[in-house]
């Protein structure tokens, strides 16, 4: 229980920091999914709650909506807000270009959307997803929104580009799981990924793909909360 409390605690640290410094009163904030999103929207409830502070949320995910309705923050979407200032968001595994993996959490086609229409993407996470080259820390593969219809046909073109595709299956239902948007999700085991850009532009590419948890040349700048109490920034310049 020790290393869990530690681990949740670096995420936290890094979350609260990249909020202090990034998101500012008024803004039209971007809202990832997972569980160290929770610690950033717990930080806006804050700032919120006690300076007063307003804040347009758009979330990526159901989860993401019933953190931003429990915290009493401002709920809207892409409709009314198609520009954000900043979006805010937790990562699988990042790599020294800021290149990312997400995902994990199955929400990564909605989570692409929300970055795009931000100048600016924040990755909050804990030292563990921290490393030189996708592939390294995490190991469960590439995951990969895919049509319902073309998940074998779509298992058979990742197999032919050098990939182990695997449908995620569901852990407290029968079946597979299911995205916000009604999809299945390939789980892609690549090894590691020296271009990722090159291989995401490769599996946009197979006719019912959807997206893929591959997110290139997107993050802006990245907190990872230490073991050690500290938290490590890297920004790209």
């Amino acid at each position: 229980m020790a290393a869990v409390s530690g681990v949740e605690a670096a995420k936290k640290r890094a979350a609260f920091r990249a909020v202090d410094e990034h998101i500012k009163e008024g803004m039209r904030v971007g809202v990832g999914s997972g569980s160290t999103i929770v610690y950033a929207v717990e930080r806006l409830v804050e700032l919120h709650k006690e300076r007063g502070w307003n804040f347009r949320c758009v979330p990526t995910s159901f989860q993401a909506k019933q953190l931003i309705v429990e915290g009493g923050l401002t709920l809207t979407d892409l409709t009314e807000t198609p520009e954000l200032d900043v979006a805010i968001d937790g990562a699988d595994e990042v790599d020294e270009g800021l290149n990312c993996i997400k995902g994990g959490g199955g929400c990564q086609t909605q989570e692409k959307i929300v970055a795009s229409a931000a100048p600016k993407l924040v990755i909050v996470a804990d030292y563990r997803k921290q490393s030189k080259v996708l592939g390294t820390q995490w190991k469960k593969g590439v995951p990969i929104e895919v049509i319902p219809m073309a998940y074998r046909l779509v298992s058979r073109r990742l197999e032919a580009l050098g990939g182990k595709p695997k449908l995620r299956m569901a852990v407290a239902k029968a079946g597979p799981v299911v995205t916000d948007s009604g999809n299945f999700i390939l789980d892609a085991d690549f090894g590691e990924i020296a271009r990722p850009a090159e291989l995401d532009a490769r599996l946009q590419a197979i006719p019912g793909v959807v997206e893929t948890g591959l997110f290139c040349g997107m993050a802006k700048a990245a907190y990872f909360g230490q073991d050690d109490g500290s938290v490590a920034y890297v920004e790209l310049k």
